[in-house]
């Protein structure tokens, strides 16, 4: 398997694993944790899994310089990102806000076009179109899973959520192409922990572990080691080979996850309009996916 190629299916593993995410963890809040007090407990997990496998490594040192991108790269990566994400999924329905996180690749188009200087080729702009046809497509016709409290509120949080993403998408791009991902996504997680724990802490302690059924355990478990420290690895990992608008597309899948999931655990129905909008966003990726065959294109 080429070096893309992997990174094309590591991308597509962190659509599996947050569409997954986007239901497992619904499940969790706010019944028997609170949106910030399950953060801080997925943040601190992740902190000591990162600085764990930070020792398997190559030794670097980070450049005094680059400590306020890391920074800013916690911000946007894990404090506003998540703090946003789990309050908003709290408020609103699983596939409502996966749906919604589809916007982070235009936001990175947007970002990269001013920031990087990035041209984009007419056939991923239409590929993005198309991806974003057939999301919305799946939200306004078809039926959303659970139970929507102040949806518009939550919707709202979501979309801050995606701009924050994709703000981290562009400044982490940097980072990879000067060290190796275990050197700084162990720093990004540290200073996020810091950033979280204010919000986070009152919440945690009102947590009764007591009452917590045992199945929302494992649950729990999966938020932190997979939606959290092999989702963030995997992003990096694609992030080598692939551009940010590329690697931002693939939100896209989410959605069809989200519902597919869904489907399997019986909490919905698959129509004509998930398989029509599962079309439209394959179609969309494969576009955007597609390198140029004159010109090296990630």
């Amino acid at each position: 398997m080429s070096k893309r190629n992997l990174a094309l299916f590591a991308a597509t593993m962190v659509s599996v694993i947050y569409g997954l995410t986007f239901t497992i963890a619904k499940d969790v809040m706010p019944a028997y944790i609170l949106p910030f007090g399950f953060i801080l407990l997925r943040v601190s997990g992740a902190v000591v899994l990162f600085w764990l496998v930070s020792f398997l490594g190559p030794k670097e040192k980070i450049a005094l310089e680059d400590f306020p991108r890391i920074i800013a790269a916690a911000f946007f990566g894990v404090a506003l990102n998540m703090l946003t994400f789990f309050k908003g999924l709290s408020l609103t329905s699983p596939i409502s806000a996966a749906v919604i996180m589809v916007t982070t690749p235009i936001i990175v188009l947007i970002l990269s076009s001013i920031l990087m200087k990035e041209k984009m080729k007419k056939r991923k702009i239409f590929g993005i179109v198309i991806g974003l046809v057939g999301t919305v497509f799946l939200i306004v016709f078809g039926k959303s899973v659970g139970y929507a409290t102040h949806a518009e509120l939550g919707n709202l949080l979501v979309f801050i959520n995606a701009v924050s993403y994709g703000c981290y998408l562009i400044l982490v791009k940097k980072l990879m192409d000067k060290y190796n991902a275990f050197t700084f996504v162990k720093w990004i997680y540290t200073f996020g922990f810091l950033m979280v724990l204010p919000f986070g802490w009152q919440e945690l302690q009102v947590i009764d572990w007591y009452h917590i059924p045992a199945n929302l355990y494992w649950k729990i478990g999966f938020v932190i080691i997979f939606s959290t420290f092999f989702t963030y690895l995997l992003n990096l990992l694609s992030m080598r080979e692939l551009k940010p608008t590329t690697v931002a597309v693939f939100i896209y899948l989410q959605p069809l996850f989200a519902a597919i999931i869904a489907v399997g655990l019986g909490k919905d129905q698959l129509n004509a309009v998930k398989i029509i909008a599962a079309v439209l966003i394959f179609a969309g990726v494969y576009l955007v996916t597609q390198k140029n065959p004159s010109k090296t294109e990630s």
